[in-house]
């Protein structure tokens, strides 16, 4: 399958870690997103200004904009499980909703997902979250659907339907299908795709970015559950959500 191959070479040009302590593992400062850096010069120009005429009132809290700005697009490395039984979570954030719901239209019909009840993991992301996002599986981007909306709150249940949003339908070479949605919340304006229909991508890799505060809705494979809980947090590209055709819930006690 080229398809298959072409992801399995562009998985192995990069760094591979193990559990058994091979590779090379090292803390820094997170890079900020190509997407971002002008808005973090636009406001280190504005604090530079306010410096420069001693308007310090302003200047410090512009200071701290700037900061913030550069630390909302982040976007840091993330070692991803090479494994094709797993689903990885495409966002940071916190588990909001698990419910069984149909797949949007969008995602539905024999090409896609099906019309039956699926369950859907949604991932609420803060101001304070990364907000770059990645693609849960391999495979191949069969679908890329931009649908224009509202602004409500995206830890409502009705944000999946009424919202600015963007849908991916992800296809393995095995022919397993995953949906994802990108959704715009209330203070989010933008949602930027990195990648189009047709693109060969690997899981972990990313695919695109909400600007400001939003959410991201995953859709498992029919007799998939979650592996993860509701009220737990995600880390994009890494936590594991769900194991394909594993279908056993789980509890989990709050501390």
């Amino acid at each position: 399958n080229i398809a298959a191959l072409a992801v399995e070479g562009a998985t192995m040009t990069k760094q591979e870690l193990t559990n058994r302590g091979t590779g090379v593992a090292k803390w820094s400062f997170p890079p900020v997103h190509p997407e971002g850096r002008k808005f973090g010069l636009i406001a280190a120009a504005v604090t530079a200004i306010f410096a420069f005429m001693a308007w310090e009132t302003l200047a410090w809290p512009m200071a701290g904009i700037t900061i913030w700005t550069l630390a909302f697009f982040r976007d840091p490395a993330r070692a991803t499980p090479i494994d094709d039984r797993f689903i990885v979570s495409p966002a940071d954030g916190l588990v909001t909703l698990i419910e069984k719901v149909l797949p949007p239209p969008e995602l539905a019909g024999p090409a896609g997902l099906g019309d039956q009840p699926m369950t859907r993991v949604s991932i609420f992301m803060s101001v304070f979250d990364v907000h770059v996002n990645r693609t849960p599986i391999r495979g191949t981007i069969k679908r890329v659907a931009y649908i224009a909306g509202k602004f409500l709150n995206a830890d409502l249940d009705k944000a999946s339907e009424e919202n600015e949003r963007q849908h991916f339908l992800v296809e393995r070479p095995d022919g397993v299908r995953i949906g994802f949605t990108q959704i715009a919340g209330l203070v989010a304006r933008r949602i930027i795709a990195f990648v189009k229909e047709g693109d060969v991508v690997a899981a972990g890799q990313r695919v695109g970015l909400i600007r400001f505060g939003s959410r991201v809705d995953v859709y498992l494979p029919h007799g998939t559950a979650p592996r993860i809980i509701k009220g737990q947090r995600c880390i994009a590209g890494e936590t594991i959500l769900a194991e394909i055709g594993v279908d056993q819930d789980l509890r989990a006690i709050a501390h």
